[in-house]
């Protein structure tokens, strides 16, 4: 597809952030794993365990021409808190932080662009916080075990720090 891209996205667990982004018209495809670690194949157990350097991440393919780049971040920062380092809510390690990864150049370019003037809105609107998103452009992305993929889906009632408020608006467009 012409309009297709792909970004992995960082924002605390992956169960309720691939949910999230499932509500959203445009998203063509999610997929949970682990990206940015020294660690090839790492399990969830091993990322769990802060070995690894790796963050939990959704995979996300998307059409542009429904969903620009500038949408789907604003996505992004309305579903967690970015000032939180390695952390969202009660999921505390490094695995949590708030990440971007793109897979190629051109998409990494518009992406970093982008979070830096949020970062500058962010500080200027709240200048005692500061946003810890790293923007990284790495196409090592590692799909957790089928267990992982599409948890909420599978488990309505399963753990998620995402309020379902959140979930409605971001089906409604209202972010």
């Amino acid at each position: 597809m012409e309009n297709q891209k792909s970004i992995s996205f960082g924002a605390g667990c992956f169960w309720g952030v691939e949910h999230a982004f499932k509500q959203l018209e445009g998203v063509l495809s999610t997929s949970v794993g682990f990206q940015g670690g020294h660690k090839k194949m790492p399990t969830y157990e091993e990322v769990c365990a802060k070995d690894t350097g790796h963050v939990e991440v959704v995979k996300v393919d998307f059409d542009a021409s429904v969903l620009p780049v500038k949408r789907i971040l604003e996505a992004f920062f309305f579903m967690h808190d970015p000032t939180q380092e390695n952390r969202q809510g009660p999921d505390v390690g490094p695995q949590y932080r708030s990440a971007l990864f793109c897979f190629d150049s051109e998409t990494f370019k518009e992406v970093k662009e982008l979070v830096a003037l949020y970062k500058e809105a962010f500080l200027k609107a709240n200048p005692n916080q500061a946003v810890t998103t790293t923007v990284d452009l790495n196409e090592h992305f590692f799909a957790a075990t089928p267990e992982h993929q599409d948890y909420l889906a599978k488990n309505p009632t399963g753990y998620c720090h995402i309020g379902f408020d959140t979930f409605q608006k971001l089906k409604l467009g209202q972010f």
